[in-house]
């Protein structure tokens, strides 16, 4: 079903481009102008930058790598990725230049998405292709509505797939404090080294499990430490009991970093080793170690999760209710389409 262009108006423009580099000069400087806009853009910009390096350096891309730039009035509205990463096809992002408050105003929203929902079949992209929209909670919604009327492709059985708060930690906000540790026990918190391999595995197929439908199965789970691992993406919290053998009780990884921001996107704690700040205390450690040459950490952390708890002990901004004191802590929506129909990536 086509999108009528009267939906659109005329002054909404949208353009897509299969080649990273293709993409404006002007929008790649506004996405990292600042850490107020890096930070959310940082859904989409460091696999664009990483694919403009690696285009720069004629290595092979990823395949069906597309990014749609929307723009009102000359000005930019939107950008929208539908890319592929190591492990596989990426959901829909989409990046917003708008406040959160403007984005509530269906009026202003809707023509815009309906522009990139119309640009997206335009370039060919299929309706099994799009399993899930990630993006502001009020830009996935509409997305989501136009999407299932014009693909001819429903929500899923349960399509929530993910409610998020995004949040942030900058050298101003950072909390810096030394925790105990419970007598008889000694830690280590460092990168991640090749034989933590297997238990990063073990830890990161586990916390798939709290993601459905993103499940990894063990082998799919060591590709992903192995890489994490290659890549210096991954820190370990080590724990040791007087003379036993050392165990590692948590890990962090932080696989997306642009220019001025990085993102903390896997955190988790062995159930064995939890309730001793093992998270808090290697979210804290890594923190400290991204600020050392990034403007600012971020993180979606899920609405209701205890863990939200840690990081806001961790100096993450906008936790205590109060999200709105601080620009761009706001609310983030993944929802899913039919999984007899699409077919399911991993991010």
């Amino acid at each position: 079903m086509p999108i009528p262009s009267a939906l659109i108006g005329d002054h909404i423009s949208a353009q897509s481009y299969h080649s990273p580099s293709s993409i404006p000069h002007g929008i790649l400087d506004f996405l990292r102008s600042d850490s107020l806009v890096e930070g959310p853009a940082n859904i989409i910009l460091p696999h664009l930058l990483k694919t403009i390096e690696k285009e720069r350096h004629n290595d092979p891309l990823p395949r069906d790598q597309l990014w749609i730039v929307c723009q009102r009035h000359g000005v930019l509205d939107f950008v929208l990725s539908c890319t592929e990463g190591p492990m596989g096809p990426y959901p829909v992002f989409i990046f917003a230049s708008a406040p959160f408050s403007q984005l509530l105003d269906f009026d202003y929203t809707r023509p815009a998405v309906a522009a990139l929902v119309h640009e997206l079949l335009g370039a060919g992209v299929s309706r099994e292709r799009v399993f899930s929209i990630f993006a502001p909670e009020p830009v996935t919604e509409i997305f989501a509505a136009i999407w299932s009327q014009v693909a001819g492709v429903r929500l899923a059985r349960s399509p929530k797939y993910y409610a998020a708060t995004f949040t942030y930690c900058t050298a101003k906000s950072f909390i810096n404090k030394t925790m105990t540790v419970l007598d008889g026990f000694s830690v280590s918190l460092r990168a991640a080294v090749d034989r933590d391999v297997p238990v990063i595995a073990e830890l990161c197929q586990a916390f798939s499990e709290t993601s459905p439908p993103f499940l990894l199965t063990f082998e799919r789970a060591l590709e992903e430490a192995r890489m994490l691992v290659k890549d210096g993406q991954v820190w370990v919290h080590e724990i040791r009991h007087e003379s036993g053998e050392p165990d590692i009780a948590s890990i962090v990884a932080f696989t997306r970093v642009s220019t001025n921001v990085a993102a903390i996107t896997k955190v988790y704690t062995n159930p064995r080793w939890r309730q001793r700040g093992c998270a808090l205390r290697l979210v804290r450690r890594v923190t400290k170690h991204l600020l050392k040459t990034k403007q600012a950490v971020v993180l979606y952390v899920s609405h209701g999760n205890p863990a939200a708890r840690v990081y806001d002990q961790a100096g993450y901004v906008g936790l205590r209710g109060n999200a709105e004191r601080f620009p761009g802590v706001d609310r983030w929506l993944e929802l899913g389409f039919d999984t007899d129909v699409v077919e399911l990536g991993h991010w």
